[in-house]
């Protein structure tokens, strides 16, 4: 176990799991993952190998006698005859039978209807009426000559979820976890591995439970195929109901105007609409309309009387293109249904979470380590529904008065919902908060920029807000940065036309919080006719496009020298950089030209050997190339700094060295990340490019 899991099982022993368990007893059941994690939580919450050994082998033979395959009913409906009585693990709904005044149950696998209720248990369980809940039910049979009376009876059901929490002892033990262990927890939690995620793409997995954690909360997510965007709520809670966007009606989600009965809105805290995309779909006029109302005003009304609830919306979906072709053709909501490509309907959504930057979800990505039992963390994150953290961000930060109500309105619940995942306890520093409104606002802005593409009247909003220091911090999306060219399309002409280092062309690309201020007298110089400009450039996670070629290739044309100073070049990935570096500039540099390269790196002293066998082999590869590459180890242990120097006068300094890529998805060689840095995705880094003259003074 690693040290996070030894510290969770401390202090949260009894309420956390194995994750990578659930694959080991789910078998051929196909049930939700917070109905296996209801079984191990019962068996399986410690972390005595012996104990879980035997724990999982007890929810297997619960699964195995109890859970009800489709293929099997008829053999189970013959136990129950035989014994009288049997427990079955099944998805059950009630319905009222008008004809004879009894609740009727359904058991959707076992295939058995009319099965009798009492009126106690559906008061209990309202949940029941609305639609499938996965219950431990004791099903009696009875024979009766009566042909009217079914023979199926429901002595006693249990919904699978967990009984009761105490959320002061949650709320108190997240003091004992850095922000950066209780991140990787909830991680955890969710099934993924922390590892495998930047900082960044944590805080957008994590935003797809604010809807868990926010009443009346309204989310989409577009983005490309495989990256898990309905697992978690089909699989996370027994409060998130998952539906097809073309199975929605008036009556399901809203009101059944023949009965009064209330639809799902009325009793999930969170309906998601799964493969809500698709320009081929339609949708009824008056299902658009009361979505609408209801999103905007938290009500309803199908005839007289105008009714409220708390469910939060989630809608999910693929894009068919990709971000520039979107951005340039059309705008990034064009996957959706035509009825609902509308502006009232989008700018009532809180946050645009962006589906392209989150991974194709792959085996590596799964954690085998601890996380709360899912059931558990539901009921927690359910609790903090009834509380309202919005204000909290007011404490170091005024958001800009030019955004609309709405706009402060979503801004805050986003925050608002981060702030109870991440800091129950209200304990988050000034530094933490700009870290998740700079998030919040960036996904309400996704929102309004696409606006004023779809609908002129929507004027343009400078989203910024001002910090302690009283400075103006604005805020961009990440596509903003990544492809200036297509998102200022028929507007903001003003941004036509201004430098950036990263591109060859000098194409301005404005980046979060950045301020560059205009090169003065000797701050420039010009090389194969490209401007070189002093500057310093903020690159956010996730983005892409970005190459060393992108970056450095302007600067070092020319050059006869180049230091790499690199404390960090001792991993085989970090190596690889390296020689990627130097590929670059066998590119880069003319046939008949002499270039030398020198690396001053520390030691890996876990395994010396190998890093010094990684570093001699580029010097060989580059053998006939008119690139020497040479390399010695900083022994006096004091070269902290990551820059490189260029004997063209260029000083380029890198927080991250030439680490500044997440590791590619690694398919065998044959994805373009491996291939190509451009499909890379970014680690958040800066750059700062000095003249060396004027760095020496």
């Amino acid at each position: 176990m690693t040290a996070l899991d030894n510290k969770i099982n401390e202090h949260f022993a009894g309420f956390v799991v194995r994750k990578d368990l659930v694959k080991a007893v789910k078998g051929n059941a196909i049930v939700p993952t917070y109905v296996l994690e209801y079984l191990l939580g019962q068996y399986c919450a410690t972390d005595d190998e012996a104990s879980i050994a035997t724990g999982i082998e007890t929810v297997k033979d619960i699964l195995r006698m109890h859970y009800v395959h489709r293929s099997e009913s008829r053999l189970i409906q013959s136990t129950i005859r035989e014994k009288g009585r049997y427990k079955v693990i099944d998805q059950v709904s009630v319905a009222l039978n008008e004809k004879t005044d009894n609740y009727e149950a359904v058991f959707e696998n076992l295939g058995i209807k009319k099965v009798a209720v009492d009126s106690g248990t559906v008061k209990a369980h309202p949940k029941l009426l609305v639609t499938g809940v996965w219950c431990i039910a004791d099903v009696q049979y009875e024979f009766n000559e009566d042909a009217r009376i079914s023979p199926w009876i429901l002595e006693s059901i249990k919904p699978i979820q967990i009984a009761k929490v105490d959320y002061d002892q949650y709320r108190a033990l997240r003091g004992e976890f850095t922000t950066d262990e209780w991140i990787d927890l909830l991680m955890q939690s969710i099934g993924f591995n922390p590892e495998a995620f930047g900082r960044r793409s944590k805080l957008l997995q994590l935003m797809r439970l604010i809807p868990f954690v926010e009443r009346n909360y309204n989310i989409i997510e577009l983005g490309p195929k495989g990256t898990g965007k309905s697992h978690i709520y089909s699989e996370f809670s027994p409060h998130g109901q998952l539906i097809s966007g073309g199975e929605v009606t008036v009556p399901k989600l809203f009101v059944n105007n023949a009965n009064g009965r209330i639809g799902l809105v009325g009793y999930w805290d969170v309906v998601a609409f799964d493969e809500f995309a698709g320009r081929e779909k339609t949708a009824n006029k008056a299902l658009v309309d009361i979505m609408k109302n209801y999103m905007a005003n938290k009500s309803f009304s199908r005839g007289i009387t105008p009714m409220g609830a708390e469910a939060s919306f989630a809608f999910v979906g693929n894009t068919d293109h990709n971000v520039p072709y979107m951005l340039k053709n059309t705008d990034l909501f064009e996957a959706l249904p035509a009825q609902f490509h509308d502006s009232a309907f989008i700018d009532r959504l809180h946050a645009y979470l962006p589906g392209w930057e989150v991974d194709v979800i792959r085996s590596e990505m799964f954690t085998s380590g601890y996380g709360f039992i899912v059931d558990y963390l539901a009921e927690i994150l359910r609790h903090l529904r009834s509380e309202d953290f919005s204000n909290r961000p007011d404490e170091f930060f005024s958001i800009s008065p030019k955004v609309s109500t709405r706009d402060r309105d979503a801004i805050y619940k986003t925050m608002s919902g981060f702030l109870k995942l991440v800091f129950p306890a209200g304990d988050q520093t000034e530094a933490e908060v700009e870290e998740l409104l700079r998030l919040a606002m960036e996904s309400r802005k996704r929102v309004k920029d696409q606006l004023a593409r779809i609908d002129s009247t929507y004027p343009e909003v400078d989203f910024y807000f001002v910090g302690s220091d009283g400075e103006k911090h604005a805020v961009t999306t990440v596509e903003e940065e990544e492809y200036p060219q297509f998102y200022y399309k028929g507007s903001r002409s003003e941004h036509d036309g201004e430098g950036d280092p990263s591109t060859a062309q000098g194409e301005k690309q404005r980046t979060s919080g950045e301020q560059t201020a205009p090169p003065s007298e000797g701050q420039h110089s010009v090389i194969g006719g490209v401007a070189l400009e002093e500057g310093h450039h903020v690159y956010a996670e996730n983005r892409k496009g970005v190459s060393y070629d992108k970056l450095f290739g302007p600067y070092i044309s020319g050059a006869q020298r180049i230091v790499v100073t690199d404390p960090y070049i001792r991993f085989f990935y970090q190596i690889r950089n390296m020689m990627e570096f130097v590929e670059m500039v066998i590119r880069r540099k003319p046939p008949e030209d002499q270039v030398s390269i020198h690396l001053v790196t520390g030691p890996d002293d876990g395994n010396i050997s190998r890093q010094r066998e990684l570093l001699d082999s580029i010097s060989t590869a580059c053998t006939g190339t008119g690139v020497e590459f040479s390399w010695a180890f900083d022994e006096s242990g004091t070269a902290h700094a990551r820059d490189i120097l260029i004997d063209t006068g260029w000083k380029i300094v890198l927080d991250r060295g030439l680490d500044i890529f997440q590791a590619p998805i690694k398919t065998d060689g044959f994805a373009l990340g491996d291939r190509l840095q451009e499909h890379r995705m970014l680690k958040n880094f800066y750059v700062t490019y000095v003249r060396e003259d004027q760095a020496a003074r």
